[in-house]
């Protein structure tokens, strides 16, 4: 029996027109046995059976209370989480959801091409990419860098692109570990538009960091 993922993508500030895309993609990995879901109700319910919980470009308040309290039980007893995209946007007054994902969106350039560098070749999500991979994107900043509290795998070439405002060291995809659990939580900036979800490196780069994030792989 395929490993069940619980693909959440409700919004309660900006929309993308990617969803559809990025839902079909998703269900489409194969790893998965996808409950896809917009009501916060869900997210009230025990989440013990879900290998794990993805944050799909959601942005704004998305939780109930109830939902907040259950996500943070389920992750730190060792659930797994995954954040793809505008789920950096998502939960701003409950600060737990920032320690989790590990930074927050704050701004970012135009949508263009631009060059991510591996910097963990070893990790599911990315040991099928080249060492510069070209990609074409937005180009999120953070309000801090996590270094130092997450395990990075990509970071951005700035000097690939306009309007870069991290620096040289700008993480972009990373995980880590949360609660007493060890809980699994993988965090990847790509994923605004529809394209993404077409091009199989990042294809293999979400389900890689899923399974890794699920247990399934190492």
């Amino acid at each position: 029996m395929a490993a069940r993922l619980l693909l959440y993508t409700r919004t309660t500030d900006y929309r993308h027109d990617s969803l559809p895309a990025a839902v079909a993609a998703v269900r489409g990995l194969g790893r998965f046995a996808v409950e896809h879901t917009e009501d916060p109700a869900v997210l009230e319910r025990p989440l013990d059976g879900y290998a794990a919980v993805v944050f799909l470009s959601t942005s704004g308040d998305v939780l109930t209370p109830a939902g907040r309290s259950r996500l943070a039980r389920y992750v730190d007893a060792g659930g797994g989480f995954a954040g793809v995209h505008a789920a950096a946007c998502t939960e701003y007054g409950w600060p737990y959801f920032g320690t989790l994902l590990g930074a927050r969106f704050v701004r970012h350039p135009a949508h263009q091409p631009g060059r991510a560098l591996v910097e963990d070749a070893g990790h599911p999500a990315t040991r099928h990419l080249p060492a510069a991979w070209d990609v074409t994107d937005e180009w999120y900043d953070f309000d801090e860098n996590p270094r130092g509290r997450v395990r990075v795998l990509l970071r951005a070439d700035e000097a690939s692109y306009d309007g870069g405002g991290m620096g040289a060291d700008h993480p972009l995809a990373w995980c880590r570990e949360q609660g007493p659990g060890g809980g699994r939580v993988f965090y990847t900036a790509f994923g605004h538009a529809a394209d993404a979800y077409r091009d199989p490196a990042f294809l293999a780069h979400l389900d890689g960091g899923f399974a890794w994030a699920g247990r399934l792989v190492e």
